[in-house]
């Protein structure tokens, strides 16, 4: 049996402390701003993460961009938190909870000239995540950082951008994207969770979408119609938010499709249970889609829409 590499999910549950400090000011010294509203930041696979190297009180290092996170968290371990003033709140993940993360709202956050601001941040002990990557981690930038823009997320290039958009998820730039886009699916938003509806071979699933998870999770209660098309191959250690582990099945999942046009090769896939996700959600999720999904396709998130629109892969000539 071997050591997994690092895979979480955040669900952060309803809340209502925060702390209040001095408004730190983040900047991507790589990003390339294309224009007023929207700008590109190229990316580093660490293992299965996204990771985006930032700048932050005088710190240089990097964050996770992680869909699966409500909040920007930041790492206890580099940022003193401020004094809390009205108690606390808990994050729960995939395998474990997160006992009572300080809060501190963050008036400016700023990604090259693009400025976020009034946003809430967690600030949680990732040491343990530093150790397992071997990188300097400043934070995990989510959903409340992203859902006002349309976020591409770009595998083939590696390099995500965004695009700042309305109310109704019209983008104030009109021509953002060179490249074509082949494809569109709805989804649904429970809480900051995108679920998108979904088929393994012909049975009806249901599946959480999370830049976060290095693996797909598959859930281990499914129907056994779903689960004959998983395959095990080996058991490994997953590791939660909270350093605590357990052991899963990993193998490959076979026959995933969005629809008739959007299909997917084979993915790598843990077989776990996700009893405490659902339940933090009201809802029955059959698996997670992650680092597996994003690889096999160029994916835009529009929030606002709760739409998913596909960029075609180019064309090799030879």
């Amino acid at each position: 049996m071997r050591t997994s590499i690092l895979f979480y999910l955040l669900i952060v549950l309803p809340c209502i402390g925060f702390a209040i400090t001095e408004p730190p000011l983040i900047t991507f010294p790589k990003a390339e701003i294309l224009s007023e509203h929207t700008t590109r930041i190229p990316f580093k696979l660490v293992d299965h993460l996204i990771v985006i190297e930032a700048e932050l009180l005088d710190q240089k290092g990097n964050f996770i961009i992680d869909t699966g996170s409500e909040t920007l968290i930041l790492n206890k371990v580099h940022f003193k938190s401020g004094k809390s003033i009205f108690g606390s709140r808990e994050t729960s993940g995939v395998i474990d909870r997160i006992e009572n993360p300080v809060e501190q709202r963050l008036r400016e956050f700023m990604i090259k000239d693009i400025l976020i601001e009034d946003k809430m941040s967690d600030v949680i002990d990732l040491s343990h995540i530093e150790i397992s990557k071997k990188i300097h981690l400043l934070g995990i930038i989510g959903y409340n950082i992203l859902k006002d823009y349309e976020v591409f997320v770009d595998m083939y290039l590696n390099q995500i951008t965004l695009s700042r958009v309305d109310r109704k998820g019209e983008k104030l730039d009109h021509s953002v994207y060179l490249e074509k886009i082949v494809d569109t699916i709805n989804f649904s938003l429970k809480k900051h969770t995108i679920v998108l509806e979904a088929f393994i071979n012909d049975e009806k699933v249901t599946f959480g979408l999370d830049t976060g998870a290095e693996y797909n999770q598959l859930n281990k209660r499914s129907k056994k119609r779903v689960l004959k098309y998983f395959y095990p191959s080996q058991r490994i250690l997953l590791s939660g938010l909270s350093g605590n582990q357990m052991e899963v099945m990993a193998g490959k999942l076979y026959r995933v499709k969005l629809s008739n046009t959007i299909y997917f090769a084979p993915m790598e896939t843990l077989l776990t249970n996700l009893h405490q996700m659902n339940d933090a959600f009201g809802t029955s999720l059959d698996g997670v889609l992650g680092y597996e999904f994003f690889r096999q396709q160029r994916t835009i998130i529009n929030y606002k829409k709760e739409q998913l629109y596909f960029i075609a892969f180019p064309i090799n000539k030879h």
